[in-house]
């Protein structure tokens, strides 16, 4: 699931701020077609729109419009209902927005290096096997960044088998996350070391990139998932990142989400949610250790 969906899109630029006042929009959005992308979003991803989104709607929905050349909400909402597989993933890519950065909410990843990992190379003292989850893993900069934490706070890390599955409903972040190639302002705020040891810089026409090197990819498995379809794995997994994914999905089905996330993790394995989020009168699989860090229980 691609995250924080339906928030200001980054990168690659925004709906809010370029929303048309209603009078001057170039295509007819009734109440009934907001009403069926809204059904289509939900049925498909679990993602609840409120009303306050029609205008980001409009906003992302009007390019497939004018790339399909098509005259109005109304054949387009025809199409993808009724099963354009190509246009339905556009739809969701669309509908689907990134933020996201390097060691966001540097806290869990200080908890998973200080605190976790030392737990785990106890528990795993004899497979030497460690499973973690990024579930809504955006363009890719979570997985990147855990596995930047594995690598410098496990000199062994070779002699062990870690692996890292990192997902989103999102094809588009997905082809991004794999080629791990990024504008040189994303990484400005990692620390130099940390910067010359895990990217190269590119040069001539790669001037201005970053690419990240091949010890961090090696690490990862990119695949799309839709969180509201079947789950290929089994598990267990010992981490699962899920943070700032579920906010715009109701309660049921954020109960539904946790449930299947707990099934997958063994008692003990560790969640970490987003800073907005919280299993309050959610889930009582887990213990809250503090600062959206969550432990399963039973």
């Amino acid at each position: 699931m691609a995250a924080d969906a339906l928030q200001t899109r980054s990168p690659g630029g925004g709906a809010g701020s370029n929303d048309m006042p209603v009078g001057e929009r170039e295509f007819l959005f009734t109440d009934e077609n907001f009403e069926c992308v809204r059904r289509m979003l939900r049925d498909h991803a679990g993602i609840a729109l409120s009303d306050a989104k029609r205008g980001m709607v409009y906003s992302r929905l009007a390019r497939r419009l004018r790339a399909l050349g098509l005259s109005s909400f109304a054949d387009y909402c025809h199409l993808v209902s009724d099963g354009d597989g190509d246009e339905f993933t556009h739809f969701i890519n669309a509908l689907t927005t990134n933020l996201t950065a390097f060691f966001r909410e540097a806290h869990h990843f200080e908890y998973l290096t200080g605190v976790l990992l030392p737990q785990l190379r106890q528990v795993h003292a004899r497979d030497r096997r460690l499973r973690i989850w990024s579930a809504g893993c955006s363009i890719g900069e979570e997985p990147y960044s855990i596995a930047m934490a594995l690598r410098e706070a496990m000199p062994d890390i070779e002699d062990w088998d870690v692996r890292i599955l990192a997902t989103d409903i999102d094809s588009n972040v997905i082809e991004t996350a794999s080629r791990g190639i990024y504008a040189l302002e994303r990484v400005t705020n990692l620390e130099p070391e940390r910067l010359r040891r895990w990217f190269r810089k590119g040069r001539g026409n790669n001037a201005g990139l970053v690419k990240v090197v091949d010890a961090l990819r090696s690490l990862i498995s990119f695949r799309t998932l839709n969180l509201m379809h079947d789950w290929p794995m089994r598990g267990p997994f010992d981490v699962i990142f899920c943070r700032n994914v579920v906010i715009y999905f109701d309660k049921p089905t954020q109960r539904m989400l946790f449930e299947r996330m707990a099934e997958l993790l063994p008692i003990g394995g560790h969640l970490f949610i987003g800073h907005s989020e919280s299993l309050f009168k959610v889930t009582d699989r887990f213990e809250n250790l503090g600062r959206t860090i969550y432990r399963r229980i039973k």
